[in-house]
């Protein structure tokens, strides 16, 4: 596929490609996370910090679970319609390729809508599920009512900008989130301190950068210079069409919607053991976590194209080829992440409070939490290989493996083993990424030769 920006995923170095695509799409998610980022670090410095700050940051926090939600919907239609799009392309179906993308814009905009009505309506008693106290549910609700508003720009924005991915334009997909991080970045301190509207600022300045966002998003798959147009013809939803794509975007929606289970879980035990620090440290160690994995989100959403285009075209070689330069430089980069994090755990948690005793309590809790994060880069390269290649029922498995059926049961189980609760709770987490990491690499290690095999009996396109 020879686009207009010049990005041929059918010939010369894969590593070279690779990377062409890789540093956008790396850029992207890092830039994407800096909106809530952001927030956090302004909102945990307002003052007094020991009072408001700090609790104001854990009011927000408790918030993400249902941001992650949002998010969730959009990956659930587009990781899933993207690869599959791609896969057409490499078959030489471009027609089918954008009446996937029509039809998942379509179901963008509905899912959008119903989750605006949910998330305004029920706001209240799910922030406190998800681990809000009296003393935080205020600052919570003041963001949430807000940031509900703005659920369509997010999801059209991150939906449908994994489309301009997936045809190679990764550049255009990196400025769209560059416009609208610089803008929130740019709005937040005016908000927040210089209209004095706090939390609400925040959430405020959050969506009308992610409606820019959306603007720009429409203006290019709408224009002359898309291989993939949006048309009004291709917009109506066909459960053909449809399905498969919520079919094989479960692993990724799984992937993204449990972590607001999972921080029930965290956040309800923490605070059972060790309070509003506990939590409000969790909060800071999840920041941490995703702010740390969007270079490898990156990495396999530059590879994504490049994976599923050739599996398309039943280019066996160059697929192996995709993988390999993938899982290695997933495994280098998770492996200097875990020596940074052991080394100077303080120089992450400061970047979000500076209050002396969560920075004390939060430091300890993050080398427990991502003890196992240098491995991980095996885990991620291979899952996500699997959605590229349209396995669905795989990719789905391993989401549900590490997640609900490792994750969540050793957050209850480890704290009868240890004499410190909060400490087996921290500890879950690399339990349960060792435990998914080996699983995974095995079915991985079977798995892909066998569909590399049957590809090769095929002739190429």
């Amino acid at each position: 596929m020879n686009t207009r920006n010049g990005t041929d995923l059918g010939s010369g170095s894969v590593g070279k490609l690779l990377f062409s695509l890789a540093l956008p799409t790396i850029t992207s998610q890092i830039v994407n996370m800096l909106y809530n980022l952001v927030d956090r670090v302004y909102i945990g410095h307002m003052q007094p910090v020991e009072t408001v700050g700090k609790l104001a940051l854990t009011g927000v926090g408790v918030c993400l679970p249902i941001i992650m939600v949002i998010s969730a919907f959009a990956a659930l239609l587009a990781m899933g319609g993207a690869p599959r799009a791609s896969i057409e392309e490499g078959r030489g179906n471009s027609g089918e390729a954008e009446r996937i993308m029509g039809n998942c814009f379509a179901m963008l905009v509905i899912v959008s809508l119903v989750l605006t009505v949910v998330f305004r309506v029920f706001a209240r008693p799910m922030l406190m599920t998800f681990g809000a106290s009296e003393n935080t549910i205020g600052y919570a609700l003041e963001y949430m009512q807000i940031y509900a508003l703005g659920t369509a720009f997010v999801e059209i924005t991150l939906g449908m900008n994994a489309f301009i991915t997936a045809q190679g334009f990764t550049t255009v997909s990196m400025k769209t989130v560059l416009i609208g991080a610089i803008l929130n970045t740019i709005l937040d301190p005016i908000f927040i301190f210089g209209l004095d509207l706090g939390v609400r600022g925040a959430a405020l300045a959050t969506i009308l950068s992610q409606a820019v966002s959306m603007v720009w998003v429409l203006r290019f798959l709408l224009g002359k210079n898309t291989k993939w147009r949006l048309r009004r013809e291709l917009l109506r939803p066909k459960a053909k069409v449809v399905l498969p794509c919520l079919a094989l975007g479960m692993s990724p929606f799984i992937m993204q919607s449990t972590e607001s289970l999972i921080a029930v879980c965290f956040n309800a035990s923490l605070y059972r053991y060790g309070g509003d620090i506990a939590v409000g440290a969790m909060t800071v160690l999840t920041s941490i976590m995703q702010f740390a994995m969007m270079p490898l989100q990156g990495l396999t959403q530059g590879a994504q194209p490049i994976v599923s285009y050739n599996y398309g075209a039943r280019n066996a070689q160059r697929v192996r080829a995709a993988f390999r330069c993938l899982l290695r430089a997933c495994v280098t980069y998770s492996l200097l992440l875990w020596a940074l994090v052991q080394l100077f755990p303080r120089m992450f948690i400061l970047m979000f409070n500076s209050s002396p005793e969560l920075v004390e309590y939060a430091s300890w809790a993050l080398r427990i939490y991502m003890a196992a994060t240098g491995i991980f880069g095996v885990q991620i390269a291979c899952q996500q290989t699997f959605v590229a290649l349209g396995n669905a029922k795989t990719s789905l498995f391993l989401a549900v493996l590490r997640k609900i059926i490792l994750l969540i049961p050793l957050i209850y189980i480890l704290p009868h083993f240890f004499a410190d609760k909060a400490f087996a709770v921290f500890l879950a987490e690399p339990v349960a990424d060792v435990l998914a990491v080996l699983t995974t690499a095995t079915m991985f290690a079977f798995q892909f030769k066998r569909s590399m095999a049957e590809l090769e009996k095929q002739p190429e396109l």
